[in-house]
């Protein structure tokens, strides 16, 4: 007699982890970042700054907190988004010291190595106690509170350069709204997430759009106008844009209507339209862009716009090198809108497309992993952050180099401002956690309990 047994199933492909070069990477980006600090030195002072080393070893330090919490917690995640963050972060803290030497009255660099090594802690924290996404699922509309709570608060602070954005209490000084966009990107993923059949599949047909139903769309439209309002009464026009094309590109992503786009797209337009004409601060940023050589032809100088693009211009293929650029003619806003006119003026065309390329990359990758997950909310976070991280640059960078009007927002990762490379880092954590879960090859665990209403199930 003859026994038959049932074959076992072949195992599932194991997907390489590749921490190893991840781990390569970071001990690149964190030499890079030691080089350039010291071409700075050479350049200005004829010798390799005496902190060069302290300097390097706080920034690699930092790299390798951050890779073991990964390589611990996360070892399926994606291996460039840690390196590029770091890389990003360390030329950030380049440019920011080589402009300190233009200004020895304000001093911003060892400042902003106090807030990104805060950034890689709560970086460290969220990889280490966030185990799983769709655990901030449950936390919806608290989310949504904390955020409409910390775009609110600003209102009772004095204004600062013509916005009402910053908390000063003493000495410290940090943005809210800048930690309000996570909160409300998942709010946005759990509510489209739980709803986004419906509103797909049901509403009115107007035009080749399916329009949903005011009871399933309303909700999400309520929270998103009055961020808008909140931000156009603080004068923080730039916030509130990412907001509006957060809102429009996860609708989007919910429904698959291509006609969102378009119904963005003209909302956006007749706003910045109505805007422009009617608040005297943002008509004169319209004025610029429009014009941005007006005020030397009227015999005032150049303007700020003026003079970033002097900054490119001067900066041709290769540009000046590390220090030995002009762009601190530009005064106001150096070091945080215009940091990339530095950018530009010093590491030439070549090192600007490199560091947008890194920008691109890091979405690309946030894209990636939210493609490869299988639960909506997933799929929608992972986009909505990388979102976030796409529309500050261009709004950043196509301010700076004359495309659209200019916005006060800070550069990831490379302009001054603790709460953004705070923010910035905790955005990269949700992203690796998200990553690694649609990298992992085992089957994931069972849902959690959502307590986001939806309208309808999905089957």
């Amino acid at each position: 007699m003859t026994a038959t047994t049932a074959e076992a199933p072949p195992p599932a492909p194991r997907l390489p982890r590749r921490r190893g070069v991840e781990l390569s990477l970071l001990v690149g980006a964190v030499l890079i970042s030691v080089f350039g600090y010291a071409a700075v030195g050479l350049a200005r002072h004829n010798a390799v700054p005496h902190d060069v080393l302290r300097y390097g070893a706080g920034l690699g330090v930092l790299a390798l907190l951050a890779h073991l919490a990964v390589r611990f917690r996360a070892p399926c995640a994606d291996p460039l988004l840690l390196p590029i963050a770091v890389l990003l972060n360390g030329l950030g803290l380049v440019l920011i010291y080589r402009l300190d030497q233009e200004t020895p009255h304000d001093i911003a660099a060892p400042v902003q190595l106090i807030w990104s090594t805060l950034g890689v802690a709560l970086f460290i924290t969220a990889v280490l106690l966030l185990r799983d996404h769709r655990l901030l699922q449950r936390y919806a509309y608290v989310s949504v509170a904390a955020a409409l709570a910390l775009m609110l608060v600003p209102i009772f602070f004095p204004a600062v350069n013509g916005a009402r954005i910053w908390i000063r209490i003493g000495g410290l000084s940090f943005q809210p709204g800048e930690f309000a966009k996570i909160l409300l990107a998942v709010f946005f993923a759990a509510y489209l997430a739980a709803n986004h059949t419906t509103l797909a599949s049901t509403g009115r047909r107007i035009w080749r759009m399916q329009l949903p139903t005011g009871r399933v769309l309303g909700p999400v439209v309520a929270i998103w106008l009055i961020s808008v309002a909140v931000l156009v009464l603080e004068r923080d026009l730039g916030t509130s844009l990412l907001f509006f094309g957060l809102f429009v590109i996860m609708l989007y992503v919910a429904t698959g209507r291509t006609g969102w786009i378009a119904v963005g797209l003209t909302l956006a337009a007749a706003g910045a339209v109505a805007v422009g004409l009617l608040e005297p601060h943002v008509h004169g940023r319209v004025q610029d862009w429009l014009d941005p050589f007006a005020t030397i032809e009227a015999g005032q100088g150049p303007s700020q716009v003026a003079q970033s693009l002097f900054a490119f211009a001067a900066g041709g293929m290769l540009g000046t090198g590390l220090g030995l650029g002009h762009s601190t003619l530009i005064g106001f806003a150096t070091k945080s809108d215009f940091i990339l006119a530095t950018a530009g003026e010093e590491l030439g065309l070549v090192g600007l497309t490199g560091i947008l390329m890194l920008y691109a990359l890091m979405v690309a990758r946030g894209f990636q992993a939210g493609l490869c997950l299988r639960d909506p909310f997933g799929r929608l976070l992972a986009v909505g952050l990388a979102s976030i991280i796409a529309l500050q640059v261009f709004v950043i960078a196509g301010g700076v180099m004359g495309l659209i009007p200019l916005t006060g927002m800070a550069m990831p990762f490379l302009a001054q401002g603790g709460s953004s490379v705070v923010t910035n880092w905790v955005i990269v954590a949700l992203l690796i956690r998200v990553s690694d879960s649609a990298r992992r090859p085992s089957p994931e665990p069972a849902d959690t309990e959502v307590l986001v209403p939806a309208l309808e199930e999905d089957r």
